[in-house]
């Protein structure tokens, strides 16, 4: 088993500190970058009340995108990314 490495991620405005086994970080960070640019999007094309609102859409966005089916490939990657950094997120708090 390998060893989980620290590393620290950014969603929104938050910073989380979570452990990733270090084959996974390159894909985390990947999915992580999908998500602040998403939100960034989102920011500018819809009025949100906060942070949470444009973390939602994103959420929604994701969702959307893993069962469309258009491309399977994409459907296992997002699962397994947003399985990874839940997680995470779980053993961090």
């Amino acid at each position: 088993m390998q060893e989980l490495i620290p590393i620290n991620v950014v969603i929104g405005d938050r910073t989380y500190r979570i452990k990733t086994n270090s084959a996974d970080e390159e894909s985390v960070r990947r999915t992580l970058k999908t998500i602040n640019e998403k939100i960034v999007e989102f920011k500018t094309q819809f009025a949100g009340k906060d942070m949470q609102d444009y973390i939602a859409m994103v959420l929604i966005w994701y969702a959307t995108q893993a069962t469309a089916g258009n491309n399977p490939g994409l459907e296992q990657e997002l699962t397994d990314a947003l399985l990874k950094i839940e997680e995470q997120l779980d053993k961090s708090i």
